[in-house]
């Protein structure tokens, strides 16, 4: 399998309030009268995880967390991603304190590719002591001397994907740097700077990831819907660029949708396949719905935690299974046609977007 994105793991073991904010897309504490462990994504990591620790399914947390600190961080993620049985991962490097690159492929034993994220790479140049003017060729300059197989944007945290659709004009991106620069140039929200980022991606020519919907309260879900993205990917489909709509759910048939009409579009519902933890079956049976099978990719979006590299690829095949097989008992499909379907999504159609053949 390839895993078309991820991110890293802790470089460190993680207390029991960490471990469960990472249990959870909110980015507030935990209440104190509850648990993440009780939740789709903590039951299914008591389930499968544990006994990847030498643990029986269903281990208690408090257990699963004692035994984990025993081992330590180091054998925990040497452990779930050999469980993961994923082939090559894609790392997507904008998110701060996991292994990098080097580090993760050294962990896996496996090839693992970078994707880098626009919006990091933006502010990285600002912080160079940049001019506005300067800012936009330096942009540029900084994303063509990345070696990676591919971008990604957070446009739909940063402000949502009912922008403007068309390109910003020069002048207009160096009076919003100017702007920003002012103020200090931290965090990247300015429609004009992300729109500039994200065509700035499109010239440079590799797929585009766009995180699609579910995610942390720092998004405004309504906003994220990948339907309102239809005029922008109307503007990208002569550039000859590949756009990947991420995670999706809600929206996944939305997104199932686009990638059907669309021949530069596909989707994936990584994120949710982990916190719908059980169910997260009937997600992946809703997505083989009415997209083309060759416009499906598998993801994880895997953060923190080496658990969600091993149980996203561990509910994936599962659900996976559970779809193919009712079409085949049904008669419906030929098992040769679902063994090749699995394969195409698990594997073949990342190797053909990111040209990893």
């Amino acid at each position: 399998m390839v895993d078309h994105h991820a991110h890293g793991v802790l470089p460190a073991d993680p207390g029991r309030a960490e471990f469960e904010g990472l249990l959870t897309e909110s980015d507030r504490a935990v209440p104190p009268w509850m648990t993440q462990f009780d939740s789709p994504l903590g039951f299914a990591v008591r389930r499968w995880c544990a006994p990847v620790l030498g643990l029986a399914p269903h281990a208690a947390p408090e257990e699963y967390l004692a035994v984990r600190g025993t081992l330590g961080w180091n054998e925990v993620t040497r452990r779930m991603l050999d469980a993961s049985g994923v082939g090559c991962v894609l790392l997507e490097t904008g998110l701060d304190s996991g292994l990098g690159v080097a580090e993760f492929a050294g962990l896996a034993g496996r090839p693992v590719h970078e994707v880098v994220r626009l919006e990091a790479v933006l502010e990285e140049v600002a912080e160079s002591g940049v001019s506005a003017a300067e800012l936009p060729s330096r942009f540029r300059e900084a994303l063509a001397s990345r070696s990676a197989v591919g971008l990604k944007s957070i446009i739909a945290y940063r402000y949502g994907f009912d922008f403007d659709p068309e390109p910003p004009g020069e002048a207009e991106v160096v009076r919003a740097a100017g702007a920003w620069l002012r103020q200090g140039a931290t965090r990247v929200s300015d429609p004009v700077l992300l729109r500039f980022a994200l065509w700035a991606g499109v010239e440079r020519g590799l797929p585009i990831q766009l995180h699609t919907a579910y995610g942390d309260p720092d998004l405004e879900l309504h906003r994220c819907d990948p339907l309102l993205l239809t005029r922008f990917i109307k503007n990208v489909e002569p550039r000859g660029v590949d756009l990947l709509l991420l995670h999706c759910y809600p929206f996944h048939r939305n997104a199932a949708y686009l990638a059907q009409v669309f021949p530069h579009v596909h989707f994936d519902v990584g994120l949710a396949i982990n916190h719908t933890g059980a169910r997260s079956a009937a997600v992946i049976a809703e997505s083989l719905e009415l997209a083309p099978f060759a416009k499906a990719l598998y993801s994880s979006d895997a953060w923190g935690l080496p658990e969600l590299h091993h149980l996203g690829a561990r509910l994936w095949r599962s659900g996976m299974s559970r779809a193919l097989a009712h079409h085949v008992e049904s008669g419906d499909w030929s098992f040769d046609d679902a063994v090749r379907v699995a394969r195409m999504i698990g594997r073949h159609n990342a190797e053909r977007v990111y040209r990893l053949r």
